[in-house]
């Protein structure tokens, strides 16, 4: 597919999938807001892509008033955003007996409030965006393990089973309300 002149918003574009969808929409002619809170990492992605396709923020995805804010930039910026990507996503590797409330509280704000957050904010830019010959996109990324659940993987899961409750209610909403946007949840692994 070809991009040209569509803002896309890719969220953990530090590295990882972020960085690869980072530089696959650059390379199909997308402008990329792309975002981690790795400045470093967001700096190496920013710098594997053409000068001037990507802009790069820093941002906590689990922060809803910084996830809003950034909305707003990035439509200041680069024009509303007519493809978001919330990928930004982190892992534990813990019992549920053992794990700290924090642990588990820090991994369900990025992992599930991230989309949430990311979701909401530029779901007005993508209703704003698309047309029904030129589709608005939303891509939350879930995982195999929003599929399937596994040992040590309670908070990973729960969170990832989160997303994909989520995004398939929204691609039921988008449907109903007739608004030209594809809905997409993607379970790698």
């Amino acid at each position: 597919m070809r991009y040209q002149a569509r803002v896309a918003v890719v969220t953990g574009a530090g590295s990882g999938i972020g960085r690869a969808l980072t530089i696959a929409l650059v390379h199909n002619g997308a402008l990329v807001a792309a975002s981690d809170i790795d400045e470093s990492g967001l700096a190496a992605t920013k710098a594997a892509c053409d000068p001037g396709s990507v802009a790069a923020y820093r941002l906590d995805v689990s922060d809803r008033d910084a996830v809003l804010a950034h909305a707003e930039d990035v439509r200041s910026d680069l024009g509303p955003a007519s493809m978001v990507f919330n990928n930004a996503g982190v892992d534990l590797f813990a019992s549920a007996a053992d794990m700290s409330w924090e642990d588990f509280d820090w991994l369900v704000g990025i992992n599930i409030g991230g989309v949430v957050n990311g979701t909401k904010a530029f779901l007005p830019q993508l209703i704003e965006a698309g047309s029904p010959q030129r589709p608005a996109r939303l891509v939350n990324i879930s995982s195999a393990f929003g599929l399937i659940a596994f040992a040590y993987q309670s908070a990973y899961s729960t969170s990832k089973f989160a997303v994909r409750g989520f995004t398939e209610a929204i691609h039921q909403e988008m449907i109903i309300e007739r608004h030209p946007i594809t809905v997409h949840c993607v379970h790698p692994g």
